[in-house]
């Protein structure tokens, strides 16, 4: 295995001035899980704007530990899940002023794969916050939920006795979901391991699909032909299963060099799109024949391929980074797939891609921000940001007064000038 496909952004160690403690003006927003309240990469609530600041002024700034797990914004408050030392920690902050509400720790050894330590040693799964409840999943794959509001520990669950290993080769990455009184999480390890539904309120197993080993992507959820289906890459495939049972509904085979699965599959007009690591975009549509369900291949677009970075659906069209050319924004139509624009090469390495109010927010992993148009056209730039002194492997969180942005150890919250 080349390191070169890996994530190879040092986990750089940098001076700190010291946390800064000014109390930012917020709106009540919810992002309470991967990608958003929908998990589909869509930010709400922002106002369309004739122009973009030129800069981001200093908020509120504090060491929060390492790992690539983004943060979850709910109720006025943030909570981040990272590593410090030897432990994985998860903490409650307020949005406003950055100020630890609460702080919880387990320990946690892990010993990264030789061709990955430039993972850093996680967490590198974004928690989930549902009625209450915070749910995350370390590096190890470790599943605890925690009461939202005190921090105190609700339940636990670790697999050592039921899997051969508890994560995949380069650590735990998928983001659980939670639906209705299921949480969702893809548990186990290479060859072996279980997409299961846990009951919210116990952590008592309620299903469990057993056909493939996890990958990195995070599932999502959609309906068809009124059955409601989880949605996600495993370890060698496109999967949809049962959202009530886990039965198995259909699966399309995805195998990509070194077995990984990165990219979180995108739902929207009836479609799946989905990408991998030297794999085309393409989309399917799960059809049900009889009492079966079928896929029909729709459109594949060779042009664009995804490797770690998900794309966002905005306005019909595609927009999101390819890994080709060593990193092109691209913009692809939604329904026809056809290739709309794609920018130069050497882009990025690796980019969070959000949209809302007309833009496209761009953080790339050399922590610069490129606020862009979601046009159809061409690439527009408007604003390039430079919002961290470190890699940024974790999406942001966009707000109307500003953006939370988590590096290697600190999180911040820059202001909207």
């Amino acid at each position: 295995m080349t390191r070169r496909r890996l994530l190879p952004a040092a986990l750089v160690a940098y001076a700190m001035a010291g946390p800064i403690a000014q109390t930012v003006a917020v709106q009540n927003v919810e992002w309470p899980q991967w990608r958003g309240p929908a998990r589909d990469g869509r930010v709400s609530g922002l106002q369309t704007r004739a122009t973009w600041p030129e800069s981001l002024a200093p908020g509120w700034k504090l060491k929060v530990g390492i790992g690539h797990s983004s943060p979850i914004v709910s109720a006025g408050r943030v909570h981040q899940f990272s590593r410090e030392g030897e432990a994985e920690v998860v903490r409650a902050l307020d949005l406003a002023s950055g100020r630890e509400l609460w702080k919880q720790s387990y320990p946690v050894a892990y010993e990264m794969n030789p061709a990955a330590t430039g993972h850093g040693k996680g967490p590198k799964s974004t928690p989930v916050l549902a009625d209450g409840r915070l749910f995350t999943l370390g590096i190890t794959g470790v599943l605890s939920a925690w009461d939202a509001a005190s921090g105190r520990l609700l339940w636990r669950k670790t697999f050592e006795t039921a899997h051969r290993a508890t994560a995949p080769a380069f650590g735990t990455a998928m983001s659980p979901v939670v639906d209705g009184n299921r949480l969702i999480a893809f548990v186990g390890g290479d060859g072996d391991g279980a997409l299961t539904a846990f009951d919210v309120k116990t952590g008592a197993p309620l299903w469990a699909w057993k056909g493939d080993g996890p990958g990195y992507a995070s599932p999502v959820i959609a309906t068809w032909d009124g059955v409601r289906q989880l949605v996600t890459q495993s370890q060698n495939a496109l999967v949809g299963v049962a959202a009530d049972t886990g039965a198995l509904l259909w699966k399309r085979e995805l195998k990509t060099p070194y077995e990984q699965n990165s990219v979180t599959p995108i739902v929207g007009n009836g479609l799946v799109v989905y990408s991998g690591l030297d794999a085309p975009l393409a989309a399917v549509r799960p059809v049900k024949k009889g009492t079966a369900f079928a896929l029909e291949t729709v459109w594949t677009n060779a042009d664009v391929a995804n490797y770690l970075s998900t794309a966002v659906l905005d306005g019909g069209r595609l927009y999101g980074l390819s890994h080709k050319k060593k990193g092109q924004w691209f913009c692809v139509d939604a329904t026809t797939g056809k290739t709309l624009w794609l920018s130069d090469g050497r882009a990025a390495e690796n980019a969070a891609v959000l949209a809302g109010a007309g833009a496209l927010f761009l953080l790339d992993t050399d922590g610069m921000m490129t606020v862009a148009a979601a046009d159809a056209s061409a690439f527009r730039p408007l604003r390039t940001w430079k919002v961290a002194e470190s890699a940024t492997w974790a999406h942001p969180v966009v707000l109307e007064t500003g953006v939370l942005v988590k590096d290697v150890d600190t999180l911040a919250f820059l202001r909207m000038k």
